[in-house]
């Protein structure tokens, strides 16, 4: 993708920060440097990099090298523990740690399997602190020592689209994270399907606000390459600093997940630097009516894109511009180049608005979980022929969320399947009252989840974050009274300054049951 864009837009901004500015052209030249540089590595096909580290340019040109040389890239998010890093890196098997100088001082006792530590930075390879029996290396060093005449060797390794090449890990509602493996048509086709469908073309400048090592920030990164848009960074955030950024670098894409937009949505945007902005997608949850309603009074000009997608299929469905007012709480059709099925616990499928499982099929379905073959046999399954006279076989995921498809084919979010609460007999979708809190205005951020009850089963308890210094929760106690049946009340209401968030920046709900 990094090579046809090169071609078609030599000269295009490829790549800017404040400090940095780089062309397609010279971005191919830095990728093809490090695909020759990657051979001083001396690793096995497969073998897993694990790279840790902000998204500088370094790091970029690293990663997408890797991707190229055959290895597996394992992206570390920076908002991770010491001790989440550490089950990744033994989960991973990884061999090689690439990263920040500060990250690698947060595991400097970490020494199982690790052969190589090295830092993106020009430091000497002495103040490297981690693990006694790695080797320590200077990426920069290893890309000086590349020859003008050494031949890239990343054409000739044999590598297919439906080979692995990335380890993304997500937290999910139970338990230590687990690794979703992707393959190079995986990348490839994601990218493609998003940018098409968000019209992305050369003129463009994607924010990349999200982290790598999530699926949707790695889709900003890969979406701008494929459409010779020009990618902007995003790595110390603070939401007051957004609207500067648009205005200096001409931002025309912003996608967020809803927490964020609830940060972003507060802070003033001038007319200069939100004049560029054509594009605001939501991703990682349910977006609230009335967040959305802001978010259009906040960037009247751009077109607002409600997204749905899981690690597991990268992404899963969108939501047309032209539906948001007549289905604003639809999260919309298939992506392109995919199919999302709604089934019953037996594989058949569901009636118009009948609650099912949703399933994707298609180009993005990922090859499974690294290291756990029960749980990929269990949400990674065959399916039977959809085509008369055709053999079945092909692999689709089972979401684990509960959905349901109006007569017109538009799908509608009820609930993870994990987050349902089941209290006094019935099941109910902790989405379905946080609608109710968020449409009082009396709340900015709201999570409701399910906590063990003798006499209920569940009882549902309300986290919420007050939207004003008057606050007063009989008030919302009375909305719900009159808008939700008994057993969808909230038992109990707790206001927080702030709700735990996910590496990720979705509400943590496993925190708040816990």
């Amino acid at each position: 993708m990094l090579s046809l864009s090169a071609e078609r837009w030599p000269n295009s901004s490829a790549y800017q920060d404040l400090a940095v500015h780089k062309t397609y052209r010279q971005m191919l030249c830095d990728v093809d440097r490090a695909c020759k540089a990657t051979r001083r590595l001396e690793c096995v096909r497969f073998e897993r990099v694990a790279v840790w580290g902000y998204k500088s340019y370094d790091y970029v040109v690293a990663m997408i090298a890797l991707l190229g040389s055959g290895y597996i890239v394992v992206p570390i998010n920076p908002a991770l523990t010491s001790t989440q890093v550490e089950h990744i890196l033994s989960d991973s098997r990884a061999v090689i740690l690439l990263a920040d100088s500060e990250f690698i001082e947060k595991i400097s006792h970490y020494e199982k399997g690790l052969r190589k530590v090295g830092l993106l930075q020009r430091k000497s390879t002495e103040e490297v602190p981690c693990g006694s029996n790695a080797i320590k290396f200077n990426w920069q060093d290893l890309l000086q020592e590349v020859s003008d005449t050494d031949s890239a060797h990343y054409e000739s390794i044999g590598l297919t689209d439906s080979d692995p090449c990335c380890i993304l890990y997500t937290s999910g509602s139970t338990g230590r994270a687990k690794g979703v493996v992707l393959s190079h048509r995986n990348l490839v086709a994601g990218a493609s399907s998003v940018t098409h469908y968000l019209g992305l073309s050369q003129s463009d400048v994607v924010l990349g606000i999200l982290p790598v090592s999530f699926d949707a920030g790695l889709s900003q990164l890969t979406t701008a390459i494929l459409s010779g848009a020009s990618y902007v960074p995003v790595n110390y955030l603070i939401a007051h600093e957004v609207p500067r950024i648009c205005e200096r670098f001409g931002v025309t894409t912003i996608t967020a997940v809803p927490p964020l937009w609830m940060q972003l949505i507060r802070v003033p945007w001038s007319d200069s630097s939100r004049k560029s902005v054509l594009r605001v997608a939501s991703t990682g949850g349910r977006m609230p009516f009335e967040l959305l309603q802001r978010l259009r009074t906040q960037f009247p000009k751009s077109r607002p894109y409600l997204m749905y997608g899981l690690t597991e299929a990268f992404r899963s469905t969108y939501l047309d511009p032209e539906e948001i007012d007549r289905r604003p709480d639809s999260i919309g059709k298939a992506i392109p180049n995919a199919e999302i099925l709604v089934l019953r616990p037996d594989g058949s499928d569901c009636l118009p608005d009948e609650v099912g499982e949703l399933v994707h099929r298609g180009a993005t379905v990922a090859l499974g979980y690294w290291n756990d073959p029960m749980l990929t046999k269990t949400r990674f399954r065959k399916m039977a022929p959809r085509h008369e006279g055709l053999p079945g076989g092909e692999t689709a995921v089972w979401s684990g969320d509960l959905v349901r498809a109006d007569k017109d084919g538009f799908l509608y979010f009820v609930a993870r399947t994990d987050d349902m609460i089941k209290t006094m007999g019935y099941r109910v979708s902790p989405t379905e009252v946080e609608e109710i809190l968020y449409s009082s205005a009396l709340v900015s951020e709201a999570a409701v989840v399910g906590i063990e009850n003798l006499e209920r089963g569940q009882e549902i308890v309300a986290f919420i974050v007050a939207s004003g210094d008057s606050f007063d929760v009989e008030r919302l106690r009375d909305l719900c009274r009159e808008n939700l049946p008994g057993y969808m009340q909230p038992v109990r209401y707790i206001v927080r300054d702030m709700l735990p968030r996910s590496p990720n920046g979705k509400i943590d709900r496993k925190q708040l049951r816990d």
